[in-house]
């Protein structure tokens, strides 16, 4: 299971393995405080892309389809998100104020979609998703 969470928010112990996936390091948190088990500065969005986006929601669906074409030309980049989610749960740490539009949210999305997992997580993951209520 992957799961996300704000570098600001308290490190807990059902985190799992706990990512970094920002090219920058937070503002004005340490790295003890932080606690992660590693830092993949590359399965971030390149550095053109996130200024481009700017955390603008208006630009969410072209970002996300940017960013899916950078992470699916490295795969060695998000490789170790994918075998530490099969071991156990995983934690991706972000920094954005918006927990809705980020880069962390959009590898959530990529990884469930292109990883490729044994059937009991594909069980589990479609399991987990909301349901969409009837209109």
């Amino acid at each position: 299971m992957i799961t996300l969470k704000r570098a600001y928010e308290p490190v807990s112990r059902t985190d799992g393995t706990r990512f970094l996936v920002e090219r920058l390091w937070p503002r004005g948190i340490s790295k003890p405080t932080l606690r992660v088990d590693a830092w993949l500065k590359e399965v971030g969005p390149s550095t053109d892309l996130r200024k481009w986006f700017s955390h603008d929601p208006e630009k969410w669906d072209e970002f996300r389809r940017r960013y899916f074409r950078e992470l699916a030309s490295q795969p060695e980049a998000w490789q170790p998100i994918v075998s530490a989610a099969r071991r156990g749960r995983v934690t991706l740490v972000y920094s954005s104020h918006d927990t809705q539009h980020n880069n962390a949210v959009a590898l959530q999305e990529f990884l469930r979609k292109n990883a490729r997992w044994p059937a009991r997580f594909k069980r589990a993951s479609a399991a987990s998703r909301p349901r969409s209520s009837p209109r």
